[in-house]
């Protein structure tokens, strides 16, 4: 990529489901090492973990990471990250990715075309992914965000809800419904959580009101959208691994890690 980026990986120690999740041991690393490894073999010029811990900011500057500590009372990531860019003071057209700490299957492809999506469309406030999404019983989750892009490229909607509604289809019954396997021909698209923003973007941001579908659909994107910014989503083809929210989570990357490294 010849466009330059900034990878700020937020980091936070409590979690409800998780205590202490971005130290947890995977393969014999914490978690968060996992994810910088794999931010820094994507394409950006500058990797930092952002964190108001002092226990993950000793472990990542352990392991070789930069750390920028930050304040405790961020009320979530992209607020934190808004921290980081203006005591660095970067300018208002850099790029930067925000990465989760609970991400340590993420592809670096992935990173850099989220970047790379940010750089290719002038107008566009931030960026994220989308990939197709297969088959019914996923649509219908309510934990699988879906995303309704424009002709260009830009995001329509993001929600919980099985958007586009095939009216003719899922107004049957499912027995009378026409696919046995209830499996998609092509649609519907799984919006995958990674963000490119422009820094501008990032700071215009905290003054912006919480939306009301915001608020119903608990999806901080929708604030961007309601108050007219545009999101560019780009199509991977390559599967999106999961993160870390639960011990069962923890346990299938643990087993696929170690797999691996067998």
């Amino acid at each position: 990529m010849s466009q330059a980026f900034t990878v700020i990986i937020p980091a936070r120690f409590a979690s409800q489901r998780l205590p202490g999740k971005p130290l947890l041991d995977i393969a014999g690393k914490p978690m968060i090492e996992h994810v910088w490894q794999r931010a820094m073999a994507s394409s950006a010029t500058r990797v930092l973990i952002a964190t108001d811990n002092a226990r993950i900011a000793s472990v990542a500057r352990g392991f070789g990471a930069e750390v920028v500590m930050t304040r405790e009372d961020h009320v979530n990531g992209t607020s934190r990250l808004t921290e980081v860019v203006d005591r660095l003071g970067l300018e208002d057209d850099a790029c930067i990715v925000n990465v989760q700490g609970d991400e340590p299957l993420l592809p670096s492809s992935m990173i850099d075309r989220v970047a790379d999506s940010l750089h290719r469309d002038d107008s566009a406030a931030m960026a994220t992914l989308a990939e197709p999404i297969a088959d019914q019983a996923t649509l219908m989750r309510a934990s699988v965000v879906k995303v309704v892009c424009s002709q260009q490229g830009r995001a329509l909607y993001f929600s919980r809800a099985p958007i586009p509604w095939d009216r003719d289809r899922f107004d049957l019954p499912v027995s009378e419904q026409s696919n046995d396997d209830q499996v998609l021909n092509n649609g519907w698209f799984r919006h995958i959580g990674i963000y490119a923003y422009r820094t501008s973007f990032l700071r215009d941001y905290q003054s912006l009101p919480i939306a009301p579908i915001e608020a119903l659909e608990q999806l901080e994107q929708l604030r961007a959208l309601y108050h007219g910014y545009a999101i560019s989503v780009a199509v991977v083809a390559e599967q999106y691994p999961a993160g870390v929210d639960t011990p069962e989570d923890l346990e299938r990357v643990r087993q696929l890690l170690a797999r691996r490294s067998d």
